[in-house]
């Protein structure tokens, strides 16, 4: 049994590494754009943003939640990163504040699931509304721009001949790799996902891990806010508008289960890769932005297809 259940594991990521192969290969026979080296570049640079945010969405689903309030804490942790600059306070500072903004907004969410028994749809949809317009109240509405090289840096410098951008998403995927694979955090987030009575019976502290898996996916979206400020060199309020879905999208896409205990971050940045190859190829073709939003709903809802038709087999 063990063999059954690990082959169709391993079935699910292999399908979703050939559908990239075939989805790239159609792509550059109707486009012979789509293979340049500027091209691919360019489309791994694209997903970077989505690609973290669905790294700290992939470890919330997991326990069997969801998060969406990540576009909105996004925003505001950008917007006070920006303030922070603009007001002379140093690069690095700014940053961890910006880390901090959103760990927060994540041991919120935390709270309101653990603590108060709010469902986590509820809990995280009014974040979600409350982040947004702390986002706006900060900026009175209004962008901040231009900051110095520092933050630029991440955005758009290289080292080695790679964007910073790219090796911090990197980085991120290392380390989150490493916490669910081979730390005690990882066991317990996908067992409470698994069966959280059995695990709670089990004399494990649910509350605690599953907040610090909101807490978690927080901190990874104040990332997400420093590398998109960075790179358009401007925080915007009504930044991260539906980023919620993406990061859904390339977590589920990837393998991770909405019913919780199954998913790998490997899967994750697949999937963020595979809907940037998507957008990028229908940009390509010239497709109406109107069809892009259909085909790219299509495929997250044939995503949880075979995630609900596999989990009967």
């Amino acid at each position: 049994m063990t063999t059954t259940f690990d082959w169709k594991r391993h079935l699910r990521s292999l399908t979703t590494v050939i559908g990239l192969l075939a989805l790239s290969v159609i792509l550059s026979i109707m486009s012979p754009v789509f293979l340049t080296a500027d091209n691919i570049t360019n489309v791994i640079t694209q997903c970077t943003v989505n690609a973290i945010v669905a790294l700290g969405m992939t470890v919330v689903v997991i326990t069997g939640g969801i998060d969406l309030s990540v576009g909105s804490v996004l925003a505001v942790a950008g917007i006070v990163m920006a303030m922070l600059l603009k007001s002379g306070y140093p690069v690095p500072l700014a940053m961890f504040v910006c880390l901090v903004i959103g760990a927060f907004c994540g041991l919120l969410n935390g709270i309101m699931i653990t603590r108060g028994k709010l469902p986590p749809f509820i809990a995280t949809l009014g974040m979600m509304s409350m982040a947004r317009g702390i986002a706006l109240v900060i900026s009175n509405g209004r962008a901040i721009s231009s900051f110095g090289p520092g933050l630029r840096f991440v955005g758009i410098g290289q080292i080695g001949g790679i964007p910073v951008q790219i090796l911090v998403m990197v980085v991120l995927y290392i380390i989150i790799f490493y916490l669910l694979r081979y730390r005690e955090f990882g066991r317990y987030i996908y067992a409470i996902g698994g069966n959280e009575e059995t695990t709670r019976l089990s004399g494990v502290n649910v509350r605690r891990y599953k907040t610090l898996a909101y807490m978690l996916c927080g901190a990874i979206t104040g990332c997400a806010a420093i590398v998109l400020t960075a790179k358009l060199n401007s925080a915007q309020p009504i930044a991260g508008t539906g980023y919620e879905l993406d990061a859904i999208a390339a977590a589920v896409i990837g393998g991770t289960s909405l019913s919780g205990g199954v998913g790998k971050v490997q899967g994750t940045i697949i999937g963020a890769i595979i809907m940037s190859v998507l957008r990028n190829g229908l940009n390509l073709l010239n497709a109406s932005s109107y069809w892009q939003q259909f085909i790219i709903g299509l495929v997250i809802v044939g995503a949880v297809l075979m995630d609900t038709l596999q989990k009967k087999d």
